[in-house]
């Protein structure tokens, strides 16, 4: 498995963020020049299963993707799931204030506990999947 970049992980939270812990994040959005104005598509979602992992098509989701250019001509770039052109935006925008690290000191800790948020969500849905396991065995009659 490839190891993340700090980019791509920032990203990944933001696309998993809702629109109001975004705009708490960033607080007033910055001026901007909007590059390309949010956008709603279709992607294809790819699925694996069974034990190799074979590739397959699961379905299409809706996305919406974003490009801004900050007046120190940083570029930012969102997609997120859903038709929320807002969220777009404003994640576009804090991706691009994101990339100034002498800025985006104080929003790198935002997003981090952001992460650390999602991860426990994800941690408690999973151990309430877990609970509900069954395993199904086979008891052999005979010798």
């Amino acid at each position: 498995m490839t190891q993340k970049t700090p980019r791509q992980s920032w990203m990944a939270t933001l696309a998993r963020a809702s629109r109001s812990e975004i705009e708490t994040l960033l607080g007033d959005p910055p001026a901007h020049d909007l590059l390309k104005a949010p956008e709603t598509g279709t992607v294809m979602v790819e699925g694996r299963a069974g034990g190799a992992g074979r590739r397959f098509n699961l379905g299409e989701a809706t996305v919406t993707r974003c490009v801004v250019r900050l007046s120190n001509g940083r570029m930012g770039f969102s997609y997120a799931l859903g038709r929320d052109g807002r969220k777009a935006r404003l994640a576009a925008l804090l991706d691009a204030r994101l990339q100034d690290e002498a800025e985006g000191s104080g929003l790198h800790q935002g997003v981090a506990t952001l992460a650390a948020q999602q991860v426990a969500a994800r941690d408690l849905a999973s151990r309430k999947a877990a609970a509900t396991k069954v395993d199904f065995f086979t008891l052999v009659r005979g010798s």
